[in-house]
């Protein structure tokens, strides 16, 4: 009996190696079932509370935290299988684990930023919903903090010199800046549009300086895309809108009614009743703004009509509701002067025909007739 446990013994010495990679990598792979069970019922959990920054917490988690304790366990499993083996590779295992966990920690901030800025831009944890330019711009500013930080340290963790590196790209900065000038003035671009927010993501802009309007779709470091109404997608570099006027229509206070109606000369009588009842109308008119300017008045004599001039504001700004209260308007006024017994006036053109008696009148007699008169 002795001589066959001092066998399990020696056998157990012989293949130590082996029996604690097989336990490492059981427990590992435990470690990661057990991991996940419990993120599964903080899900659950966290739920009920409808908070966006525990979800966030989850959701960013989920697959790094999974990854990082495959790394950690089998990164160990890999050094004990090559402890007694003279090769180089095995050398590169605790950089690349410390370059592993860099990555999956920046992955987890990375996911995180992205979870957060996709939902409260839509509000839908009941939050202050958040322009979605300016959580763009944050979420962005996040996320290239988080890769330059992630380069940097991977970089000190790989043996690099953060301080040749630094050196290095003072001097090299200098040609890139000549080189990628238009780049970097599309990136500052970027930076003032979300300083000065001259518009957001879902705004229709126009540019009278340029063939530019459309509904701004996308804000990028370099681009913006703009959808056109004829659903062409336009893409402007972001160095344009330093140098162009901008106009916002979606940040109207009011959409502006302006029409000048011309009626006959025929109707000059009724005119002062038809623009008493047209002011009457505007003012009883649900959807024309009362707090705004209005003006009905009499404007001019035109070539063939009497024009006056009608302009006010409705309360909305939507193009499409615009133009139904207007229309509304227009017809209003038109029945208006109907039932004055007038009528919109349109190009017309009178001549005036002298009789044949006036054409025969005694100066036009010479004195050759007069003497065949006599």
């Amino acid at each position: 009996m002795e001589g066959m446990t001092a066998d399990l013994w020696a056998m157990v010495r012989d293949y130590r190696d082996l029996i604690e990679v097989f336990v490492l990598v059981f427990l590992t792979l435990l470690a990661s079932w057990i991991a996940s069970h419990i993120l599964n019922r903080l899900e659950r959990r966290f739920a009920a509370t409808h908070n966006i920054y525990d979800d966030a917490l989850i959701y960013a988690a989920r697959q790094p935290l999974t990854w990082l304790i495959l790394l950690l366990g089998l990164s160990h499993a890999a050094e004990i299988a090559g402890r007694d083996a003279d090769v180089e590779i095995f050398e590169l295992i605790p950089p690349l684990r410390a370059l592993g966990v860099i990555v999956l920690v920046s992955v987890f901030a990375w996911r995180a930023v992205r979870f957060v800025e996709e939902r409260v831009v839509t509000g839908e944890y009941g939050e202050k919903q958040v322009d979605a330019t300016t959580a763009t711009a944050i979420g962005k500013l996040l996320r290239l903090s988080i890769l330059i930080t992630a380069v940097i340290t991977a970089a000190q963790t790989m043996g690099f010199s953060i301080a040749g590196l630094l050196a290095m790209g003072g001097v090299g900065g200098i040609a890139i800046g000549f080189a990628a000038r238009d780049l970097l003035a599309n990136f500052f671009g970027a930076l003032m549009i979300y300083m000065d927010r001259p518009f957001a993501v879902g705004e229709w802009v126009r540019s009278p300086d340029r063939d530019i309007e459309g509904t701004v779709e996308e804000i990028g470091w370099r681009l913006t895309r703009i959808r056109t109404f004829d659903r062409r997608p336009l893409y402007v570099p972001n160095a344009i809108f330093t140098q162009i006027a901008l106009e916002n229509p979606g940040r109207m206070q009011n959409r502006r009614i302006f029409e000048t109606v011309g009626v006959r000369y025929a109707d000059i009588d009724a005119l002062p009743n038809i623009l008493a009842d047209v002011r009457t109308m505007l003012r009883e008119h649900d959807e024309i703004a009362q707090d705004r300017i209005q003006m009905v008045n009499f404007n001019g004599f035109g070539a063939s009509s009497l024009d006056f001039m009608l302009y006010v504001f409705t309360k909305t700004t939507v193009w499409a509701e615009f133009h139904r209260i207007k229309e509304d308007v227009l017809f209003k006024v038109a029945a208006i002067i109907a039932r004055h017994g007038g009528e919109i006036a349109f190009p017309t053109r009178t001549v005036h025909l002298e009789s044949v008696a006036d054409a025969a009148a005694p100066s036009d007699v010479g004195p050759s007739d007069e003497g065949r008169q006599i």
